[in-house]
């Protein structure tokens, strides 16, 4: 029976190293200007939907037609300041999460295809060890950990239900 191969992919070394600096650039990039919230803080704070957005859209153009009427405790260039930013990093983000899901979305078909052809191993190694193949009980042994709880195939000895040995 054939193991389907979900995905076949690679990488080049030159390939993963202009990722890795191309990461590298982005990380060095943001230092120190983006901020880390626990998930305490991520419960906290909102974000702006598109009903949202498009009213703040509407607040800020009334702002700068009428400046008399920002209240005096509203750091008008702090708020430009951060719409602004906003403004910038939206389609960065929108990349990035493209990207990312890309990369979970093959990680996930390279991690099928690595354990459907894992467990094809695992099958038959227990079923050959049953069958007493030099050297695969110790390799059936090692494996089987992975599946705490299941009955070995090849029992050490038969336990009475009363305790004792049979």
């Amino acid at each position: 029976m054939a193991i389907d191969n979900l995905i076949s992919t690679a990488f080049t070394a030159e390939e993963v190293e202009a990722i890795n600096q191309a990461l590298t650039t982005i990380e060095t990039t943001i230092q120190g200007k983006m901020i880390n919230l626990t998930p305490e803080e991520r419960q906290i704070y909102g974000k702006l939907g598109n009903r949202t957005e498009n009213w703040v859209k509407k607040v800020t153009g009334y702002m700068e037609q009428k400046p008399e009427l920002v209240p005096f405790y509203i750091n008008k260039a702090e708020f430009d300041k951060d719409v602004k930013v906003r403004e910038e990093i939206l389609p960065m983000m929108r990349r990035i999460t493209s990207i990312q899901e890309s990369l979970d979305d093959t990680s996930k078909l390279l991690s099928t295809d690595i354990f459907n052809a894992a467990i094809a191993y695992y099958r038959n190694i227990k079923l050959i060890s049953q069958q007493n193949v030099p050297g695969t009980s110790n390799i059936y042994k090692d494996l089987a950990d992975q599946f705490p709880g299941r009955s070995s195939a090849i029992p050490e000895e038969k336990k009475n239900p009363n305790g004792g040995t049979a």
